[in-house]
Protein backbone atom coordinates (compact mmCIF):
# COMPACT_ATOMS: atom_id res chain seq x y z
CA UNK A 1 0.00 0.00 0.00
CA UNK A 2 1.10 3.37 -0.70
CA UNK A 3 2.34 5.55 2.37
CA UNK A 4 0.11 8.81 2.50
CA UNK A 5 3.15 11.18 1.78
CA UNK A 6 3.53 9.65 -1.24
CA UNK A 7 0.25 9.51 -2.94
CA UNK A 8 0.43 13.90 -1.82
CA UNK A 9 3.41 13.46 -3.42
CA UNK A 10 1.72 11.51 -6.90
CA UNK A 11 -0.94 13.91 -6.73
CA UNK A 12 1.12 17.19 -6.79
CA UNK A 13 2.45 15.49 -9.50
CA UNK A 14 -0.59 15.14 -11.57
CA UNK A 15 0.20 11.17 -11.53
CA UNK A 16 -3.59 9.75 -12.53
CA UNK A 17 -2.25 6.67 -10.43
CA UNK A 18 -2.16 8.20 -7.09
CA UNK A 19 -4.69 10.39 -7.78
CA UNK A 20 -7.12 7.09 -8.24
CA UNK A 21 -5.61 5.74 -5.33
CA UNK A 22 -6.20 8.65 -3.09
CA UNK A 23 -9.53 8.58 -4.28
CA UNK A 24 -10.52 4.78 -3.64
CA UNK A 25 -8.39 5.40 -0.54
CA UNK A 26 -11.26 7.84 0.85
CA UNK A 27 -13.97 7.84 -1.45
CA UNK A 28 -16.67 5.47 0.59
CA UNK A 29 -16.14 7.23 3.86
CA UNK A 30 -16.29 10.15 2.40
CA UNK A 31 -19.72 9.18 0.66
CA UNK A 32 -20.80 7.62 3.48
CA UNK A 33 -20.59 11.17 5.20
CA UNK A 34 -21.62 12.97 1.99
CA UNK A 35 -25.07 10.84 2.66
CA UNK A 36 -25.59 10.82 6.66
CA UNK A 37 -25.63 14.73 5.90
CA UNK A 38 -27.44 15.38 2.90
CA UNK A 39 -29.99 12.56 3.38
CA UNK A 40 -29.84 11.73 -1.01
CA UNK A 41 -27.90 9.48 -2.93
CA UNK A 42 -27.49 12.00 -5.64
CA UNK A 43 -26.52 15.34 -3.97
CA UNK A 44 -23.81 12.80 -1.85
CA UNK A 45 -22.58 11.76 -5.31
CA UNK A 46 -22.76 15.20 -6.25
CA UNK A 47 -20.94 16.58 -2.96
CA UNK A 48 -17.93 14.05 -3.56
CA UNK A 49 -17.20 14.74 -6.69
CA UNK A 50 -17.03 18.21 -6.41
CA UNK A 51 -15.30 17.80 -2.92
CA UNK A 52 -12.41 15.37 -4.79
CA UNK A 53 -12.15 18.42 -7.29
CA UNK A 54 -11.26 20.74 -4.33
CA UNK A 55 -8.71 18.12 -2.85
CA UNK A 56 -7.13 17.59 -6.02
CA UNK A 57 -6.97 21.41 -6.69
CA UNK A 58 -5.97 22.74 -3.31
CA UNK A 59 -3.43 19.84 -2.77
CA UNK A 60 -0.71 21.45 -2.61
CA UNK A 61 -2.30 23.95 0.28
CA UNK A 62 -2.26 20.74 2.40
CA UNK A 63 -0.07 21.48 5.85
CA UNK A 64 0.00 18.20 7.42
CA UNK A 65 -1.31 19.22 10.48
CA UNK A 66 -3.75 16.59 10.47
CA UNK A 67 -4.07 13.53 8.57
CA UNK A 68 -5.01 13.96 4.89
CA UNK A 69 -8.14 12.03 5.85
CA UNK A 70 -9.72 14.52 8.24
CA UNK A 71 -8.84 17.32 5.89
CA UNK A 72 -10.70 15.52 3.00
CA UNK A 73 -13.36 14.90 5.43
CA UNK A 74 -13.54 18.73 6.67
CA UNK A 75 -13.77 19.61 2.79
CA UNK A 76 -16.46 16.59 2.30
CA UNK A 77 -18.32 18.46 5.53
CA UNK A 78 -18.09 22.03 3.98
CA UNK A 79 -19.39 20.51 0.34
CA UNK A 80 -22.63 18.75 2.25
CA UNK A 81 -23.70 21.58 4.07
CA UNK A 82 -23.41 24.03 1.50
CA UNK A 83 -25.35 21.17 -0.66
CA UNK A 84 -28.06 21.79 1.50
CA UNK A 85 -28.68 25.33 1.30
CA UNK A 86 -31.95 25.15 2.77
CA UNK A 87 -30.65 23.75 6.45
CA UNK A 88 -32.22 25.58 9.11
CA UNK A 89 -30.20 26.27 12.01
CA UNK A 90 -32.97 26.24 14.90
CA UNK A 91 -32.15 28.15 17.47
CA UNK A 92 -33.53 26.31 20.58
CA UNK A 93 -34.05 28.26 23.93
CA UNK A 94 -34.74 25.20 25.71
CA UNK A 95 -31.68 23.22 25.59
CA UNK A 96 -30.88 22.69 29.40
CA UNK A 97 -27.78 20.17 28.88
CA UNK A 98 -29.65 17.65 30.06
CA UNK A 99 -28.48 14.09 28.76
CA UNK A 100 -31.21 12.17 26.56
CA UNK A 101 -31.79 8.54 27.61
CA UNK A 102 -31.51 5.80 25.04
CA UNK A 103 -32.88 3.43 27.51
CA UNK A 104 -31.81 -0.46 27.63
CA UNK A 105 -33.90 -1.55 24.44
CA UNK A 106 -31.21 -2.94 21.64
CA UNK A 107 -31.50 -0.90 18.90
CA UNK A 108 -31.37 -2.38 15.01
CA UNK A 109 -28.30 -0.19 13.42
CA UNK A 110 -31.05 -0.18 9.87
CA UNK A 111 -33.96 1.30 11.96
CA UNK A 112 -31.44 3.53 13.31
CA UNK A 113 -30.15 4.68 9.75
CA UNK A 114 -33.45 5.32 8.97
CA UNK A 115 -34.12 6.96 11.71
CA UNK A 116 -31.20 9.71 11.61
CA UNK A 117 -31.91 9.99 8.05
CA UNK A 118 -35.44 11.30 8.24
CA UNK A 119 -34.02 13.68 10.86
CA UNK A 120 -34.39 17.32 9.90
CA UNK A 121 -31.56 18.62 7.85
CA UNK A 122 -29.59 20.63 10.76
CA UNK A 123 -30.56 18.15 13.43
CA UNK A 124 -28.79 15.25 10.98
CA UNK A 125 -26.09 17.55 10.44
CA UNK A 126 -25.13 18.02 13.25
CA UNK A 127 -26.23 14.78 15.07
CA UNK A 128 -23.83 13.19 12.29
CA UNK A 129 -20.87 15.21 12.80
CA UNK A 130 -20.75 14.60 16.90
CA UNK A 131 -22.19 11.23 17.35
CA UNK A 132 -21.07 9.28 14.05
CA UNK A 133 -17.68 11.79 13.16
CA UNK A 134 -16.26 12.60 17.00
CA UNK A 135 -16.49 16.27 16.28
CA UNK A 136 -16.37 18.84 19.26
CA UNK A 137 -19.26 21.54 19.56
CA UNK A 138 -16.55 24.36 19.02
CA UNK A 139 -15.27 22.66 15.97
CA UNK A 140 -18.82 21.61 14.22
CA UNK A 141 -19.53 25.52 15.50
CA UNK A 142 -16.42 26.01 13.39
CA UNK A 143 -17.13 24.23 10.33
CA UNK A 144 -21.19 25.34 9.98
CA UNK A 145 -20.18 29.15 11.14
CA UNK A 146 -22.80 28.60 14.32
CA UNK A 147 -22.08 29.06 18.08
CA UNK A 148 -21.29 26.07 19.98
CA UNK A 149 -24.99 27.10 21.82
CA UNK A 150 -26.78 26.49 18.36
CA UNK A 151 -24.93 22.84 18.34
CA UNK A 152 -25.77 21.64 21.31
CA UNK A 153 -28.97 22.38 21.02
CA UNK A 154 -29.22 20.74 17.67
CA UNK A 155 -27.82 17.71 19.04
CA UNK A 156 -30.24 17.73 22.45
CA UNK A 157 -33.02 17.92 20.30
CA UNK A 158 -31.59 15.57 17.42
CA UNK A 159 -30.99 13.10 20.40
CA UNK A 160 -34.94 13.67 21.90
CA UNK A 161 -36.18 13.76 18.38
CA UNK A 162 -34.62 10.42 17.49
CA UNK A 163 -35.55 8.89 21.00
CA UNK A 164 -38.84 9.69 20.16
CA UNK A 165 -39.07 7.41 16.58
CA UNK A 166 -37.08 4.47 17.94
CA UNK A 167 -39.26 4.06 20.47
CA UNK A 168 -42.37 4.20 18.87
CA UNK A 169 -41.69 1.70 16.68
Amino acid sequence: MTSEADLITGCLLHDRIAQRQLYDRYKKAMYTLAYRITGDFDDANDVLQDAFLEVFKHLNQFRGESMLGAWIKQIVVRKSTKKKRAVLWQNVDDYTGESVDWGESEINAAHLETAVLSLPDGFRTIFVLAEVEGYTHREIAVMLNISEGTSKSQLFHAKRKLRAMLSAN
